[in-house]
């Protein structure tokens, strides 16, 4: 079992910067690959990033890749997103997740979620 707590949340102009977090409970973080998804009001969850248990391989959406960008502390138990140059349609609620497929992209391969956090982009 695992659970995800997701911190980092906020306001921010459009062309900020915010740095989302996930704390990771369990022993065995390193043995999960981590996503990060977003869901803005009404429509679907979507896949935002990946990376591997051993934070060597990532992946990215076409929407945010070369602005956003993931990472994790295996010795912390946390998985980041660092998120650069933020527009207004980046403005979601950001999950984190935990699953043992290699930089999946869909929902379904995930096992374990956080509760989210609220990102706001004002134009």
């Amino acid at each position: 079992q695992v659970q995800l707590v997701e911190s980092g949340g906020g306001l921010v102009q459009a062309g900020g910067s915010l740095r989302l977090s996930c704390a990771a409970s369990g022993r065995t973080f390193s043995s999960y690959a981590m996503g990060w998804f977003r869901q803005a009001p009404e429509k679907e969850r979507e896949f935002v990033a990946a990376i591997s248990g051993s934070g060597r391989s990532t992946r990215y959406a076409d929407s945010v890749k070369g602005r956003f960008t993931i990472s994790r502390d295996n010795a912390k138990n946390t998985v980041y997103l660092q998120m650069n140059s933020l527009k207004p349609e980046d403005m979601a609620v950001y999950y984190c997740a935990a699953g043992s497929q290699f930089l999946a992209t869909h929902v379904s391969r995930y096992d374990y979620w956080g509760q989210g956090t609220q990102v706001a982009v004002s134009s």
